[in-house]
C-alpha cells in the first residue's frame, strides 16, 4: 500500500461529537506536527470514522516520520456528549392544578345546592364530553357560565374533590379514610365520573371497588355497577359470588335485598348458576 490509514472507533454506546487533532511526531527530534484537524459525530449508525489515504508513505519517509517501518501518531480528542442534558419531567398537570388552586381565570361555577365551586369551562369540556356539549354544544348558550350539579350534596362535591381529577388526572389522596369511607368515596367518584363521561376516572373507582369485594358488599357493588354500565366491574362481581359457593352467604347480607329488587333478572340467573355449581 502507498499510503497510511488512520481510524476511529467508539466503543461506547453513547453518541458523541468528536474533535480531533492528528500529529506526527518525527522520529529523530520527537517533535510533532499538526497534520489533520477532522471533527465528527459517532453514534449507533456511524460507530466508526477514518480516513483510509492519511498520507504517502513515501513522504512520510521523506520528511523522517516514518522510520523502519514504524509511525507514531499523536491524537488530541475532545469529546461533547450528546443527549447528557437532563429534562424534567413533565409539569403540564401540576400547572393545571396550580391554576385550579389559584381561581386565575375562573369562567365557570358548580351550582351544588347553595353552595360554588368555581373552574375554568375549557379544561372542563377538554376532560369530559359531557361537559363539552353542556358548555359548548350547538345548542346551547355559548355565554353559559354555570353547571348545576343536583342530587349531589355540596359536601360530598367537595369531598370527592371531582375538580382534583378533571385537572390533575389522578384521584385524590384517600389515606385519612377507614375501610368503609374509602369504599364510599369509590362508588361517588365512580357516580360522577359515569354522568360526565370520564373513563379513565370510572376505571379507577371500578378497580378500587373491585379489590374490596366482600360478601358483605358485593351485592351492593353489583347494584351500581349495573346501574353505570361498568361491565368489567360487574364481571368481578359475578366471578366473586360463584367462586367458593358464596351465594348464600350473600344472601344473607343487607345489600342483598336491594340486589333482588334492582336486578331481578341477574339474581335469578346467579341462583341458577349457583344451583348448577352444586349438583356438580
Amino acid at each position: 500500500m502507498d499510503y497510511v490509514a488512520v481510524y476511529l472507533e467508539i466503543i461506547s454506546e453513547n453518541e458523541a461529537s468528536v474533535h480531533c487533532n492528528f500529529k506526527l511526531v518525527h522520529q529523530d527530534t520527537g517533535r510533532s506536527l499538526s497534520v489533520s484537524s477532522p471533527q465528527m459525530v459517532f453514534n449507533e449508525k456511524f460507530t466508526y470514522w477514518g480516513l483510509p489515504e492519511f498520507m504517502k508513505k513515501s513522504d512520510l519517509v521523506a520528511r523522517g516520520y516514518l522510520k523502519d517501518d514504524c509511525l507514531e501518531i499523536e491524537c488530541d480528542l475532545t469529546v461533547i456528549k450528546v443527549g447528557e442534558i437532563d429534562v424534567p419531567p413533565p409539569d403540564l398537570l401540576r400547572n393545571l392544578g396550580d391554576l385550579l388552586e389559584s381561581q386565575v381565570g375562573v369562567d365557570v361555577t358548580f351550582n351544588v345546592k347553595e353552595e360554588a365551586f368555581h373552574a375554568h369551562r375549557i379544561v372542563l369540556a377538554a376532560r369530559s364530553p359531557v361537559l363539552m356539549a353542556q358548555l359548548y354544544g350547538p345548542l346551547d348558550d355559548k355565554r353559559k357560565r354555570s353547571v348545576v350539579v343536583e342530587d349531589m350534596a355540596p359536601r360530598v362535591f367537595k369531598t370527592l374533590r371531582m375538580l382534583h381529577f378533571v385537572y390533575k388526572d389522578c384521584l385524590p389522596a384517600m389515606d385519612d379514610l377507614d375501610g368503609s369511607e374509602y369504599e364510599e368515596m369509590g362508588k361517588h367518584l365512580l357516580v360522577a365520573a359515569d354522568r360526565y363521561g370520564m373513563e379513565r376516572m370510572k376505571l379507577m373507582c371500578e378497580s378500587i371497588l373491585c379489590n374490596r369485594l366482600s360478601v358483605e358488599t358485593v351485592a351492593a357493588t353489583l347494584v351500581l355497577a349495573d346501574q353505570h354500565h361498568c361491565g368489567k366491574l360487574k364481571d368481578a362481581c359475578i366471578r366473586f359470588i360463584e367462586s367458593s359457593n358464596r351465594m348464600d352467604n350473600v344472601a344473607a347480607s343487607q345489600g342483598y335485598e336491594n340486589l333482588k329488587r334492582a336486578c331481578p333478572v341477574l339474581t335469578a340467573e346467579l341462583w341458577e348458576k349457583s344451583a348448577k355449581s352444586r349438583k356438580l
